[in-house]
């Protein structure tokens, strides 16, 4: 129903996607609304200046749609199990939702909005998360020697969890 479709300028709203498959297809200025986006198939899916406001997204893997012009936007979005590896997705808003056990490897996330976002047990590793803020994140575990966090923005107490990796006792 939607796999090899272009779909420009139009709004989802509260649409299940669920195990739809996306591939092939082209979403341009779209945005999707209240959607649950469980176990999509995004094979060469291009996502260009795409929003995603309230939506549930599991088991999505993000790698695999298409790269060119990617630009994507979540907020106040519940993700979870979902792969954003070798990805370049500067600038991208995450803001206000939750990303649970999601993967962030070998992306370029600078300039990214983590503020007020639930981040449990996802991994970052070799991830670009320079300029990023994570202002009112938390839950999040950052290996600042596995990844670039220069001149992030961080809240006390949970930047303390920075120092996790250094496998050291704070009294």
């Amino acid at each position: 129903m939607y796999k090899d479709k272009t779909f420009e300028s139009q709004k989802f709203k509260s649409i299940d996607f669920t195990s739809q498959d996306l591939s092939n297809s082209k979403f341009i200025s779209c945005v999707f609304e209240n959607c649950n986006l469980s176990l999509i198939k995004l094979d060469n899916t291009r996502l260009q200046q795409t929003r995603f406001i309230g939506c549930k997204i599991l088991g999505a893997d993000f790698s695999k749609s298409n790269q060119l012009i990617l630009s994507l936007d979540f907020q106040e979005c519940s993700i979870n199990n979902c792969i954003f590896s070798q990805m370049t997705l500067k600038n991208t808003s995450f803001k206000d939702s939750q990303i649970i056990d999601c993967d962030f490897i070998d992306i370029n996330l600078s300039g990214s909005n983590f503020e007020n976002t639930d981040l449990k047990g996802t991994r970052f590793e070799n991830a670009n998360l320079g300029y990023s803020s994570f202002l009112n994140a938390r839950n999040y575990e950052i290996d600042f020697n596995k990844n670039n966090i220069k001149k992030a923005k961080f809240s006390f107490p949970e930047a303390l969890s920075l120092l996790n990796s250094l496998d050291i006792e704070i009294n």
